[in-house]
């Protein structure tokens, strides 16, 4: 059970378990998007990489695992200081503070990919942020029912908002949960666990994957949808079992029965209007960001106006009237493009059909390996807030980005290591020879 509980264990490295809080601590802090979280953030994952460089030093060698992600991540931070360096960005400032931010992301990911590495790791990383997700989601769920316009009942937003959990807006909530969501919910459904615990995961999963839609977000919505269909098509296609569809209707009704009993008519509301416009831009002013930034676009079209320079730039090209503050794209692709050109977005694009192409080799038996298991589960997250990014800025809230990033480079590693015991039973007997009554001996361990 030690294994188990391994990210709260004070006999582990620092740099891991450090590395779990950090990730955990940013939604915690209205999503790190004010100056001290951005700082912890910043400071911390500089601070793990010190703690990791000290491990090595102290073993005497400097072990480092290569992920084919560092490539464009290093390319990608390159183009960033060629924007610094021939003075190609409309304000330095900006782009200096999200650089630093990006290193801290870069950082994150790379300690991940050195410290990740055990089959035994990645189920207690997936125990911790199943347990934080279910927490979280009941924190929601009680904010929902009672709430009194301020985050934790205590702190009035200083420019409004439409809250939900710990964010001010409701979106990045749902942003949250939809890299969560799939976590408990591959669980469910594999044979790593006890039927209990897989009864327990599709509860959680359910609740959680509920509040996304409770808490408003149409773009949350379509991105968990695409979620649900796209593991639907996954297992249509491999033919599960009756207990896979029993897993799964247990999953649909208790989120249809949490939404009926919460959402009720305004729910219903809700999701009539997908699509329509939006209580916080309407849908004209979202065309015309999208407009006007494509004009930006087309002014700079090659290394783009400067990482972090859109708020700063976009004056310029507005082409309607509005008392608000446009600080962000909305539309994560298109902000891209503005900032780092089609260079940069080349960049992104190389960036995640590596993310695809390796993930999908590690999930073909993904019911009985973690590897699979856990890749599949990165992968449905980092799908659903791809599409939610189309039409929003989840990426630009740094506990977002820090969590999408790291599930990128989880997803994209190689397979974890298994124990020198489990091997060798595996060696031990071709796998043609093993009669089918001694299958279940060299299967993955299931004690999550």
């Amino acid at each position: 059970m030690d294994d188990v509980f391994w990210p709260l264990s004070l006999r582990l490295l620092p740099d891991v378990t450090l590395g779990d809080g950090l990730l955990l601590f940013g939604p915690l802090a209205f999503g790190a998007v004010e100056p001290w979280s951005i700082f912890l953030m910043e400071a911390g994952s500089a601070a793990l990489f010190l703690l990791w460089i000290a491990k090595q030093v102290l073993e005497g060698e400097m072990k480092i695992r290569w992920n084919p992600l560092f490539l464009p991540m290093a390319v990608f931070g390159l183009l960033i200081v060629s924007q610094l360096v021939f003075r190609m960005t409309a304000y330095r400032h900006d782009t200096v503070s999200l650089a630093l931010l990006y290193l801290s992301y870069a950082l994150l990911c790379f300690l991940a990919g050195q410290t990740l590495i055990k089959g035994s790791q990645a189920r207690s990383l997936a125990l911790v942020f199943s347990l934080y997700g279910a927490a979280m989601s009941g924190f929601a769920l009680l904010q929902g029912i009672s709430s009194n316009g301020r985050l934790y009942w205590i702190r009035q937003p200083r420019m409004g908002g439409w809250i939900y959990g710990p964010y001010v807006n409701h979106n990045h909530y749902a942003g949250l949960m939809e890299m969560l969501v799939p976590i408990p919910l591959v669980l469910s459904l594999t044979h790593l666990a006890s039927s209990r615990a897989r009864a327990v995961a599709a509860a959680a999963a359910a609740v959680m994957a509920g509040t996304i839609f409770l808490s408003g977000s149409r773009g949350g919505m379509l991105a968990i949808v695409a979620e649900f269909i796209i593991l639907a098509t996954l297992l249509v296609k491999q033919k599960r079992s009756l207990r896979t569809a029993m897993g799964v209707g247990l999953f649909l009704v208790i989120v249809v029965g949490l939404l009926t009993w919460i959402g009720g008519a305004e729910l219903s509301k809700r999701i009539a209007t997908v699509g329509a416009s939006h209580s916080e831009i309407t849908s004209n002013v979202r065309t015309n960001i999208n407009r006007d930034g494509l004009k930006m676009f087309l002014k700079k079209p090659v290394l783009g106006w400067g990482l972090g320079t859109f708020p700063v730039v976009y004056p310029q090209f507005r082409t309607f009237y509005t008392n608000f503050f446009v600080n962000e794209a909305h539309n994560d692709y298109l902000q891209l493009l503005v900032e780092m050109g089609l260079l940069g977005f080349g960049t992104m694009l190389w960036f995640l059909v590596t993310i695809y192409t390796r993930g999908v080799k590690k999930m073909k038996n993904w019911t009985a390996e973690i590897s699979g298991a856990v890749t599949l589960a990165c992968m449905l997250g980092l799908s659903g807030i791809l599409v939610h990014s189309a039409v929003d800025f989840n990426l630009q809230i740094p506990a977002n980005a820090a969590l999408f990033y790291v599930l990128c480079t989880i997803a994209a590693s190689e397979p974890f290591a298994q124990p020198a015991r489990k091997r060798r039973a595996v060696r031990s007997t071709p796998p043609e020879d093993v009669p089918a009554s001694q299958e279940a001996l060299h299967q993955p361990a299931t004690n999550f």
